[in-house]
């Protein structure tokens, strides 16, 4: 995406002078017009310039997101859910205005059903807060982006992360929603059923909606066991090309690996010298195991005979919970260690995912661009499923160096597109993918507009997100 195209769309100034008065009248200190208040929920965390909203409202209740919608509906001001804030494609920019709808203070977890392996909670809850919850169930919900993300930020963005290669993302992991439409009522997309055949299928529709459709206002979601053991580990290869071919054939084997992520030569570099660590500075996988001690250790015993195959350094993996914790805290910070590459410069951090026999092919290409054109961006990425991503460091204030790393973007979704992937595996679309999903997509887009025509007529939720109306 190109910085000149996120705009600033039209504006219902009547309808949003009404609407903010309104506002005020009806949450009084819990709709907060200031700048800095407004400046907190814009796009921050990559490059894309933040669109401020005209106001911030903190719901409590059903009820009151009912009212939000209520008022926007009726004088046509746009709405922008908002979790944590923590997304990077521009999903939470208000380039119409409108106001902010933070969810942040719905974060009860209503229902836990421990028997039937689910819970339901409110938008506002954190994947933290809600296994902190859960830890004494014996349960736990596996997806892990990273960031300690909104369960409704998560959901509406169809995340996934580094657990995804065994657990699935977001998608299957939502058993139903509820969601107050354009119609300013509260809906339910289903029940607790592990399956069903009863019509359309709607929780899927808005998992992954970005928040186009609706406010989200609960989230049903499946639960796994803990598991009896853990054990993880690290290796690294020669090349980056043996660590791909080591995940390929890992999967293909049917190993059951529970996390399997790699880091390039340049962000193995940045995560020793920013998490205190002292592997090879070399292509790497983090593996992690999960279940009992004999599955674990045969898991382990066949993934290691499998990294020695291409060439890897012994495969050295523990049970021991500080170690491990260790190993995952660096890959979850690996987004700052790669900034501290280059303090003085921005970063652009960028998914895309392959079907996972073209990972060694995208990865590889993509290194020769990187080193063609001279960039700084080192490489991580979910590898069991395809999925990498890029953390692109160039000088913001230099039109020429912002218009080659919007190339170097352009190229890498190019490729993936060409390899039968998709232009993001778990970022969404937001503001910045909208060009790559007209090329994944084509005309396809025509019915999703029809669908967001039809649920939202007055586009007043999350307008100027994933495709243009």
């Amino acid at each position: 995406m190109a910085l000149k195209a996120i705009k600033a769309g039209s504006r219902n100034e009547a309808g949003m002078a009404v609407a903010l008065r309104l506002m005020g009248e009806r949450f009084g200190n819990r709709f907060q017009t200031s700048e800095a208040v407004r400046a907190q929920h814009a796009h921050t965390t990559t490059y894309l310039p933040a669109q401020l909203p005209d106001g911030v409202v903190f719901p409590e209740t059903v009820a009151e997101v009912e009212a939000i919608v209520g008022i926007a509906a009726e004088h046509g001001v746009p709405l922008i859910a908002y979790g944590t804030g923590s997304s990077l494609e521009g999903h939470i920019n208000a380039p119409h205005g409108g106001i902010s709808v933070d969810t942040s203070r719905m974060d009860k977890v209503l229902e836990v059903n421990a028997s039937d392996f689910d819970c339901t909670v409110q938008p506002g809850v954190t994947r933290e807060a809600l296994n902190i919850h859960l830890r004494d169930t014996g349960l736990f919900f596996p997806i892990d982006p990273g960031a300690n993300a909104s369960i409704g930020g998560m959901a509406s963005t169809r995340a996934s992360g580094t657990n995804a290669v065994r657990y699935g993302t977001m998608k299957d992991n939502v058993l139903s929603v509820t969601a107050v439409t354009a119609a300013g009522r509260e809906i339910r997309t289903a029940h607790r059923a592990r399956k069903s055949s009863a019509g359309y299928d709607l929780t899927r529709l808005f998992v992954g909606a970005e928040g186009t459709l609706g406010i989200l206002t609960s989230i049903t979601l499946r639960l796994q066991g803990i598991p009896e053991m853990i054990a993880g580990g690290v290796c690294s290869f020669p090349t980056v090309g043996d660590a791909c071919n080591t995940v390929i054939l890992t999967i293909q084997s049917g190993i059951p690996v529970a996390r399997i992520e790699l880091l390039d030569a340049l962000q193995m570099r940045a995560s020793n010298a920013y998490s205190g660590l002292s592997f090879a500075e070399a292509p790497t996988l983090f593996v992690e195991f999960h279940g009992n001690a004999e599955s674990v250790a045969l898991q382990s015993r066949q993934f290691g005979e499998i990294a020695a195959e291409f060439g890897s350094s012994p495969f050295l993996w523990t049970a021991n919970t500080d170690e491990r914790n260790a190993l995952w805290k660096a890959r979850h910070n690996a987004y700052w260690a790669q900034k501290s590459l280059a303090p003085g410069l921005a970063i652009l951090s960028t998914d895309v995912c392959v079907p996972i026999s073209r990972l060694a092919d995208c990865v590889e290409a993509t290194h020769a661009d990187i080193s063609a054109h001279g960039l700084i961006a080192p490489i991580v990425g979910h590898a069991g499923d395809g999925n990498f991503h890029v953390g692109l460091l160039f000088d913001d204030k230099d039109e020429a160096d912002v218009v080659r790393a919007e190339a170097f973007v352009a190229r890498l979704n190019e490729r993936a597109l060409s390899m039968d992937g998709t232009c993001t595996g778990e970022h969404g679309i937001g503001q910045g993918k909208m060009p790559f999903l007209e090329a994944e997509l084509g005309d396809a887009l025509d019915l999703m507009r029809q669908v967001k025509r039809a649920l939202d007529p007055g586009n007043i939720f999350n307008p100027g997100k994933i495709f243009a109306m």
